[in-house]
């Protein structure tokens, strides 16, 4: 029997585009690994890859990864990279929620009390504001609570 899992790593990626296309080569010492004018580099299939596109690569612990501007570049909990085409990431990852610095101090408290979510939505002290982002936002809090979340303002 097949069994399904889900991914509970927390990522951090960023996708390399025109815009930060210099500031991440440089963060990542990528290298112009080929330009390809016909057909396909290595290991970049040919709709990834088209007429005029330069293929960058990023040194890993694993060997060489290649990327083009599109691309996301993963690093996951343990500092190694990985790139992800646009389309396989947008399928495969969802941004953590983000929530107010005073329900990540509350997610927090719950949790540091051995409470669970039904104690958090249940919890009979809590602030209006508490209250209040609760009843606008139940499943932004419930995602936050399962799978972690970013505060607002921190980066």
């Amino acid at each position: 029997m097949i069994k399904v899992y889900r991914k509970t790593a927390t990522i951090k990626a960023e996708q390399f585009t025109k815009e930060n296309e210099f500031e991440l080569i440089e963060k990542y010492s990528m290298e112009l690994f080929e330009y390809v004018s016909i057909g396909s580099g290595p290991n970049i299939p040919v709709d990834h890859a088209g007429d005029g596109c330069m293929i960058y690569s990023i040194d890993t612990k694993r060997g060489q990864i290649h990327l083009v501007v599109g691309d996301w570049i993963a690093t996951g909990v343990n500092g190694e990279h990985w790139a992800v085409t646009d389309d396989v990431f947008k399928k495969t990852y969802a941004e953590l929620p983000v929530v107010p610095h005073y329900v990540a101090e509350y997610i927090n408290y719950m949790k540091s009390s051995y409470r669970d979510i039904w104690d958090a939505i249940n919890y009979p002290f809590r602030s209006d504001n508490i209250n209040k982002y609760m009843e606008d936002n139940s499943e932004t809090f419930a995602r936050a609570w399962l799978d972690g979340y970013q505060v607002e303002g921190h980066k």
